[in-house]
């Protein structure tokens, strides 16, 4: 079965409602679609809406190689050559995320829909369900108290709250949550290298009645090591992110002493399904827990998420949230939620449906 086609272009999907996080406030987001035809009609979608702060692509850049005539030249190719594919593309664009995620995804899902089963199946589940945080922006005590009280009349129970702006209006936040809520939720933080070590220190200690579950990447890229003076019990609930950018990083961050008993895998910073099942490969052999989280995403590469997360045995936490602010998507399906869980469709390939 040879690919017939391939296109791509740009989409602004709007938020419903803008957020801020330590270094920007975000209302709308770019995402790059791509399309993979198949000679018999089936269409492999893949997205892409890299973070050009963290991988240094940006959504301009990741169509310019889309429509590059290298990947023009995959066309007629016979999508059962399904690893070769990746294994170019993945030397084509080593140094493009991006790009890398959104031909990775497509093929992923063209290839899966020609062979009738689900990615995840492929790949063989071992999660069945987990789950997801849902993320409250920076903002005053009270208005953290009313998004929350929003997300859980909807049935969430993880509440993943940004910070780094002001340690001590962070802890307030923090300890109000929990003082309004009790056990009934789960409490996740994301300073996003907001922190230097002295406030991760003290928002640490001031939060321990709060019992938060883990803390996203507190300081700046290139202090991991500063990480290390802490306790091993506190380091066991850092979360890597922004860095862990891809295989390499994984390795790298498994030499022990652990920096981070935790990565946080996004296919935007890791360059798609196959490279974050590199990273949850070592992590597995280092026994570090995986995190799976992503950008403001359209429904296509959270799906690809959600199969890849539900693939590795070591997966624990799930943020999947990307497309729940969307005020528009380009398809529907892929998964339901339910209670705060997701759950993958159970269609071909990524099991999208009503592509427009």
């Amino acid at each position: 079965m040879r690919i017939k086609a391939i296109r791509s272009y740009r989409q602004n999907l709007a938020l419903t409602k803008p957020y801020t996080i330590a270094y920007q406030t975000i209302s709308s987001v770019e995402n790059v679609i791509l399309e993979i035809e198949l000679d018999n009609g089936m269409v492999g979608l893949g997205a892409a809406n890299p973070d050009p702060d963290v991988v240094g692509e940006s959504p301009e850049q990741t169509l310019q190689n889309l429509q590059s005539e290298w990947v023009n030249s995959l066309t007629n190719s016979d999508i059962r050559a399904f690893y070769g594919l990746l294994n170019g593309v993945n030397q084509q664009f080593s140094a493009a995320p991006g790009t890398l995620a959104a031909v990775d995804i497509a093929l992923h899902d063209a290839f899966c829909q020609y062979l009738g089963i689900p990615v995840l199946a492929f790949y063989g589940q071992k999660i069945q369900s987990l789950p997801t945080s849902v993320t409250i922006g920076i903002m005053n005590v009270d208005d953290t108290l009313s998004e929350a009280e929003g997300y859980f009349r909807q049935g969430f129970r993880v509440l993943k709250v940004k910070t780094g702006l002001n340690v001590a209006e962070d802890i307030e936040r923090t300890l109000k949550l929990r003082e309004r809520y009790g056990n009934m939720v789960t409490i996740r933080v994301d300073a996003n290298q907001g922190y230097t070590l002295t406030d991760l220190t003290q928002f640490v200690n001031a939060t321990q009645c709060a019992n938060v579950e883990l803390i996203e990447q507190p300081l700046p890229v290139g202090l991991e090591q500063d990480l290390l003076c802490l306790p091993t019990e506190i380091r066991q609930r850092l979360a890597a992110d922004e860095s862990l950018k891809g295989p390499a990083a994984a390795i790298t961050l498994a030499h022990r002493p652990h920096p981070f008993g935790i990565y946080n895998i996004k296919l935007m910073k890791c360059g798609g399904i196959r490279a974050a099942l590199d990273i949850a490969t070592i992590a597995r052999s280092a026994g570090i827990s995986l995190f799976w989280g992503c950008n403001d995403e359209s429904r296509i590469s959270i799906t690809a998420a959600l199969h890849a997360a539900f693939s590795c045995a070591n997966t624990r936490y799930i943020d999947l949230d990307g497309s729940f602010d969307l005020a528009e998507d380009i398809v529907s399906g892929g998964f339901t939620l339910k209670d705060g869980h997701l759950l993958p469709s159970g269609g071909s390939g990524l099991g999208l449906s009503n592509y427009r």
